[in-house]
């Protein structure tokens, strides 16, 4: 029976012997003689910032208690097998086989996104092959023989609270632990952020891996993302909790409304950036760069004010693909392509960004003030215009309006301050503050949601340490 050969009180966690229960119930999927590495990383709640971390916000993330665990150990034979423990049939295959032929130390990150993302039932598998290519490519790792490698999560996939994130995170560490391979956190994030953007083809931004990886228990990540600044972690007050509400509704940052609305941020600030009088230069077709002197590349950098005073009026509510790219040549968006047929709305999704950053600023500095009620409740509120925000942004869904009209419904009195749509949006998990000790009005909403959606709830609570504060371990057997 695998077990850990050496793993300290701090660091052991709730879910570890239900991954070792898991993980000997894979008969011999490993080698007793052969050394199995394990890495561990959580899943993210995210409390305010959301998609405005493409255009440079200030984020605030709890890492979840809900985790995904990798065990990774060589093997002789010339293959990479990947088997996870509990993949939903409707999703693809729970293993699979991939030649090492096919991942070549050369191989570059468009050739692998469609080599590892052909055949639908098995493209899941390159949130974990991904980071042996990034590993390669990056910090050349020297692939000489096969891999087994082996999956348990608890993250709900498809819930916005970063299941794939924790995938890439546990998978890079576990690997970086076999090989060696001394990565600090910051860098293990941006490497995995490199698997979904180049190789998944996911455009995501950097909070979610940077939080799985680099997230302290029980404290809220800070994240400046310019690109990726960790700034000092924010503890909750003692009579606040945060906890997720699974709306029930399949979210993905794949998917068609969240890469549209990227895109529309990336447009808004391109055009912006020709009415200031910024340099600008077409790198390649769809592609510019600009010289930014003044909000040095990031939408959040510019204030409300200006915004208001100077450019929402002059920029188009939408523009068609084709008309962007003939008067404006592109953007600097390096992982969204521009589809020259298709309509983008540009004025609120350029706008979500600025105003988004200054909520998360005034929440940042709210939470470190005195402690009462009036101050949870203005909390609360930056939550509420959040949310609504997302929605003008085309990024809300009905399950989580009405979860986030429930908990303000019920309001302080029932110990509810706040609540907001998460991550990427379009359904996935609403984010609630409330008062500690809150876990039986949150379950109260939970039925009440359940009964009205048909919809079963999962409620995220709790929180644990990133992949690189959970340390490298060995099992043994």
């Amino acid at each position: 029976m695998w077990r850990f050969a050496e793993l300290s009180v701090a660091e052991q966690q709730p879910d570890q012997e239900r991954f070792l229960e898991s993980l000997n119930a894979q008969s011999s999927y490993f080698t007793a003689s052969m050394p199995l590495w394990v890495a561990r990383a959580p899943g993210r709640l995210d409390l305010m910032g959301g998609i405005a971390d493409y255009s440079g916000s200030l984020v605030l993330e709890l890492p979840l208690a809900a985790a995904t665990w990798v065990a990774v150990q060589t093997d002789n034979r010339p293959v990479v097998t990947i088997r996870s423990s509990d993949m939903d049939e409707s999703l693809g295959n729970a293993e699979v086989s991939l030649p090492l032929e096919l991942l070549p130390a050369d191989l570059d990150y468009t050739t692998a996104h469609q080599v590892l993302t052909a055949d639908p039932q098995s493209a899941w598998a390159a949130y974990v092959a991904g980071a042996l290519i990034v590993l390669q490519r990056e910090r050349g790792l020297q692939l000489t023989r096969g891999l087994r490698i082996f999956i348990y999560s608890e993250v709900p996939a498809g819930k916005g609270v970063s299941s794939s994130a924790a995938l890439e995170v546990a998978s890079m560490q576990a690997m970086s632990d076999l090989y060696e391979l001394e990565i600090a956190g910051h860098e293990l994030a941006l490497l995995c952020q490199r698997v979904e953007n180049y190789i998944v083809g996911a455009p995501c931004g950097i909070m979610d891996q940077m939080t799985s990886a680099c997230g302290q228990q029980d404290s809220l990540l800070a994240l400046f993302c310019q690109p990726a600044q960790l700034q000092t972690a924010v503890t909750l007050p003692e009579e606040l909790e945060v906890w997720g509400l699974d709306s029930g509704i399949r979210h993905a940052v794949s998917g068609a409304d969240y890469g549209s609305v990227r895109v529309g941020a990336f447009m808004g600030y391109r055009i912006i950036a020709d009415l200031a009088g910024l340099p600008i230069e077409q790198r390649q077709e769809g592609l510019v760069s600009i010289k930014d002197s003044i909000w040095q590349g990031y939408l959040a950098n510019m204030a409300p004010s200006v915004w208001e005073s100077h450019y929402r009026d002059r920029l188009p509510i939408q523009i068609a693909g084709r008309a962007f790219l003939e008067q404006y040549g592109g953007s600097t968006d390096p992982v969204t392509k521009i589809a020259p047929d298709r309509l983008y709305a540009v004025r609120q999704p350029a706008a979500h960004p600025i105003y988004e950053n200054h909520r998360v600023h005034l929440f940042q500095a709210l939470l470190t003030q005195a402690h009462t009620n009036e101050h949870f409740d203005l909390l609360g509120e930056l939550m509420y215009q959040s949310h609504a925000s997302y929605n003008a942004c085309g990024l809300g869904s009905s399950g989580t309006d009405r979860i986030v009209e429930m908990v303000r419904q019920a309001g302080s009195r029932a110990g509810f301050y706040g609540a907001k749509i998460t991550g990427g949006g379009s359904g996935g998990t609403v984010a609630v503050l409330a008062r500690k000790g809150s876990r039986k009005q949150i379950e109260g909403i939970a039925e009440q949601y359940s009964r009205e959606s048909g919809h079963p709830v999962a409620i995220l609570g709790g929180s644990s340490a990133g992949a690189v504060a959970w340390g490298k371990h060995l099992l043994i057997e």
